[in-house]
């Protein structure tokens, strides 16, 4: 073959080379301390703790992501959002009302009980909400403004990408729900005394007119 056929057909398989690099699938991996990462291997599912795989391309969805696109998953995954909120708090419904108007996947935490309060100023500082955190910046009570500052800044979309078929997951207490303890049985009673059955007041027997006890 002549030199000058030696160079097309090189750029040819150099180019069937790329686009079957391209067209490998990308596996989304969480990992049981739920860190995400993302393999062009697909993981092993030969144990209970076995990262869950999902493809990222075209038409791939993964459960593990709730069928995020890949865009909001890099950043769900670098600055992920949770909103802390209490009943009758109309504040609250604000915020929780502009992420899901945004497309924000959040996580919800209720403070209802008073381990729920003390948890929540472990963690603020003090027991006023709402509160929001985006990745570790944290929000006091809530402006439409500055929390719209805060998610363009970590790479939040605008508009909502999330799919139809996404379902925010619900909200929980803040405080894990300690089980209730079953009562413990009374401890039975030891046997009293002879003695101690005895009347309190004797009377002085003829040979102890006194009535010493000894």
């Amino acid at each position: 073959m002549s030199r000058s056929l030696l160079a097309p057909v090189a750029s040819m398989l150099l180019c069937l080379s790329a686009g079957a690099v391209l067209a490998q699938p990308v596996y989304r991996i969480v990992g049981p301390d739920g860190k995400v990462t993302f393999s062009d291997r697909a993981p092993s599912n030969d144990s209970a703790g076995t990262p869950t795989k999902a493809a990222v391309g075209a038409g791939g969805s993964g459960t593990a992501g709730a069928g995020l696109p890949f865009a909001l998953q890099q950043v769900a995954s670098r600055f992920p959002v949770n909103l802390y909120t209490g009943s009758d708090c109309i504040p609250c419904d604000a915020a929780r009302q502009l992420l899901v108007q945004r497309g924000v996947p959040f996580a919800e935490r209720t403070v209802s009980s008073n381990a729920d309060i003390t948890a929540l100023e472990r963690l603020s500082g003090q027991a006023a909400l709402p509160f929001g955190t985006i990745g570790s910046q944290q929000l006091q009570g809530f402006s439409s403004s500055e929390w719209a500052q805060f998610l363009d800044a970590a790479g939040y979309p605008k508009q909502s990408a999330l799919p139809p078929s996404y379902r925010r997951p619900a909200a929980t207490p803040l405080a894990a729900v300690k089980p209730v303890e079953p009562a413990r049985a009374p401890e039975p009673s030891s046997p009293a005394a002879p003695e101690d059955l005895a009347p309190a007041n004797r009377a002085p027997a003829p040979s102890n007119p006194a009535g010493i006890r000894f």
